[in-house]
């Protein structure tokens, strides 16, 4: 095994320490035994005497005088080095244990001496809880303000966590954003907790000002104890992460406790997301179609693509459910693609009047790609563009203008329809109404379920219609479940509509009989030719 560079130093201190030692001892002795004589004969010849001073001997002396003075400032040299050796060590111990920006513990140390409180409360009786406090969006503020001042906020976030906290609590660092806080406290008293978690969040929602620079930032707390099936530090690190997740999940800026429940969840987040990477490439992802009826006619005019899961043992799972999860781990373009690839199969050979309507994430949105894939798309199925139409949401459009009306142009320019989804329920509607080409707004069906009870939401509603109407863009209604509600839409001017009334999202074969009792299929005996030259073959969907 290697010796460590600062033990290796200390031995050659230590040698150089006691050689100079040896030889400083040896020239006191020679001193002792040539001084005496020396000075013994210089006396009595000051005296008068006759003795004659050995010139060897002084010289002797002389040397030895040296020598001890030599050792004396060489010793005191080596010394001031060992001293300064001796503080650098600690000082690289102190970086071991503690993060230099804060002074707080790093993880290593906080499981070293989080292990001594965790086992000292379980044979006192106590408990001891663990808060893992997490930063919101704090990368926001170094891309926005730069590190120094993110340095800065940090330790200002240590500051005053430190000054929150029980003087007795550990103090740790766990990340570049994420601080722990362990104590021990009554079990009976989990309301203490509590409100030093609460004093927490307030005490960190307080802006913090840098260079006249006011910078907000918001926290989650998780909090776990060890008296619920927690065996060592380690597992309520894991439990407090845990419940940090819920925390951030429920809406962020607040604390939550660990319970099983969260592990069970976050167990089956994991098998989705798992299950979703798989999913996707395999078509267990589906595309349903729910039905856009005309309210004046009543004939089908098109369908709303919906997404659901068949998964192999779980049954069908509902796009509330994995739409999310596809959006954080970055698989949401790929499922997009993939439902309307299968979409676009499926209805290739539908009447020509029937139109499929798509909805984008809006992460999609930061695609500058985003045409092409859609474009290669249609081209590789065969479906014309003049049938598609692409529903954006309002908050969609937020994250970056230019971008989204460069992507709404180049889908434009192929034919391809807009609507913008869920009107109403975001900002500044009429300046994105105003920017961007669209070609139909849609009411979120929150307005439209409870016009008959809610005399906001009918003037919501109604106010909608007249816009599309003044602007030439028609409008659609979503959530239509009854035909109450059906006649007063038609009543207010809205053109077309969806929702239960009209039937639940059907399959794709579901889909083809009701359009073949409709006689909504076209005539096309070569839907199993191959497809033109330069038109890539359809995937089977």
């Amino acid at each position: 095994m290697p010796i460590p560079l600062a033990a290796t130093r200390s031995l050659r201190h230590i040698s150089r320490e006691f050689m100079t030692g040896a030889v400083t001892g040896g020239a006191v002795l020679l001193f002792v035994g040539t001084g005496g004589t020396v000075l013994l004969k210089a006396m009595e010849r000051l005296n008068g005497g006759h003795e004659i001073v050995d010139r060897t001997l002084v010289a002797v002396m002389l040397l030895n005088v040296a020598l001890i003075l030599f050792g004396w400032f060489r010793y005191r040299g080596l010394a001031d080095e060992l001293t300064q050796l001796t503080n650098a060590g600690r000082r690289a111990n102190a970086l071991l244990q503690h993060d230099p920006l804060t002074g707080f513990l790093n993880r290593r140390s906080l499981i070293e001496q989080g292990a001594v409180l965790f086992n000292g409360a379980r044979r006192r009786g106590k408990t001891m809880a663990l808060l893992n406090i997490d930063l919101d969006h704090f990368k926001t503020v170094n891309d926005m303000h730069g590190y120094a001042a993110g340095d800065l906020l940090l330790a200002h976030v240590a500051k005053t966590i430190g000054e929150i906290m029980p003087s007795s609590s550990l103090l740790s660092r766990l990340g570049a954003d994420e601080f722990a806080c362990a104590f021990v406290f009554d079990s009976s008293q989990p309301r203490v907790v509590d409100r030093l978690a609460e004093r927490l969040l307030a005490g960190l929602a307080q802006p913090f000002v840098t260079n006249g620079t006011e910078i907000h930032v918001g926290t989650s707390i998780g909090i776990a104890r060890s008296d619920l099936d927690c065996t060592s530090i380690d597992a309520l690190l894991r439990t407090s992460d845990i419940a940090l997740h819920a925390a951030k999940s429920a809406g962020r800026n607040r604390h939550a406790w660990f319970d099983h429940a969260m592990e069970r969840s976050l167990q089956l987040r994991g098998e989705l997301e798992a299950g979703l990477r798989s999913a996707i490439p395999h078509n267990e992802i589906v595309p349903y179609f729910e039905q856009q009826v005309d309210l004046n006619t009543g004939r089908i005019t098109g369908f709303e693509v919906l997404a659901r899961w068949e998964h192999p043992t779980r049954g069908t799972i509902a796009p509330d459910v994995f739409i999310p999860i596809a959006e954080e781990i970055g698989l949401i373009g790929d499922l997009s693609l993939s439902m309307m690839r299968q979409a676009f199969a499926a209805a290739r050979d539908w009447d020509a009047g029937l139109t499929l309507s798509v909805n984008i994430s809006p992460l999609q949105l930061r695609d500058a790609w985003l045409p092409q894939k859609i474009i290669k798309t249609l081209v590789e199925t065969g479906f014309p563009a003049s049938r598609l139409e692409i529903e954006i949401t309002e908050s969609a459009l937020f994250d970056n203008v230019p971008l989204a009306q460069s992507i709404v142009g180049s889908l434009k320019n192929q034919g391809i329809r807009l609507a913008l989804d869920d009107f109403g329920t975001g900002y500044s509607s009429l300046a994105h109404l105003r920017a961007l080409p669209f070609d139909r707004i849609k009411i979120d069906k929150s307005f439209v379920a409870s016009i008959l009870d809610n005399p906001e939401s009918m003037a919501i509603v109604n106010t909608i219609a007249r816009l599309g109407d003044s602007l030439n863009l028609p409008t659609t209604a979503e959530g239509i479940e009854t035909a109450a509600i059906e006649d007063r839409l038609r009543g207010i001017g809205c053109t077309k509509g969806q929702g239960y009334l009209y039937g639940r999202p059907l399959g794709a074969a579901e889909v083809r009989r009701l359009l073949a009792e409709k006689r909504l299929l076209a005539q096309r005996p070569d839907r199993d030719a191959p497809p033109p030259r330069g038109i890539a073959p359809r995937l089977a969907g």
